[in-house]
């Protein structure tokens, strides 16, 4: 259980602090994880940037995510998303709905800049917490492309079985608890509110 968003990002940290003035690319994925990804920069002495990445929800179930969709248009469909209402036309007018959202957003984030480039550089992409981890595995794809150097997962609880997953897609997965009973990413934090555009502006314009 941790206390907030910040008590998880100084735990995470401390676990990449290997990376500490290697001026590290820190990446987070909104909206949560962006003040998280501040702090972690902060104390690793690299920089910050926002990932852009939406999951595609059911249609049963707005919070439960089939999968996930990068700004390129690349879509991480789980096994499990045709008998959740995934057909393939619904995942394809979510992946449109999805876009636009993500357009507006890197409007709205870095208007006067384009995204830091990831190229040969070490990066580190964070989330507050993996459920199924279809988000993280379209960041983390979308990055690949991009020819970092060393490519990180650092997210403070996800299970065992997602773990395994992304961990795939990544060079280097730190995850610093990975609990069974898993239900919801909120379920191991003491204060778990909503970050709003407004604090994810606030963080990268610091």
């Amino acid at each position: 259980m941790f206390k907030n968003r910040l008590e998880a990002a100084e735990k995470l940290s401390q676990a990449l602090t290997r990376y500490l003035g290697k001026n590290p690319l820190v990446l987070g994925i909104p909206r949560g994880a962006v003040p998280m990804a501040r702090y972690i920069a902060k104390k690793l002495g690299g920089e910050v940037d926002v990932v852009l990445v939406r999951k595609l929800p059911s249609p049963y179930n707005a919070e439960f995510a089939l999968g996930a969709v990068d700004e390129s248009g690349w879509m991480f469909v789980g096994d499990y998303a045709l008998r959740n209402g995934g057909t393939p036309d619904y995942l394809e007018e979510e992946k449109a709905r999805q876009l636009e959202i993500m357009r507006q957003r890197r409007h709205q984030y870095t208007p006067v800049r384009p995204p830091i480039d990831p190229a040969g550089r070490i990066v580190i992409v964070v989330d507050d917490g993996l459920a199924t981890g279809s988000t993280m595995i379209a960041a983390l794809h979308a990055l690949r492309a991009k020819m970092p150097a060393h490519l990180i997962c650092a997210a403070p609880v996800a299970p065992p079985d997602t773990v395994e997953q992304v961990a795939r897609y990544c060079d280097e997965m730190v995850c610093l608890e990975t609990p069974w009973a898993f239900q919801a990413v909120g379920q191991f934090y003491r204060e778990f509110p909503q970050v709003s555009d407004e604090e994810v502006i606030a963080a990268l314009a610091e």
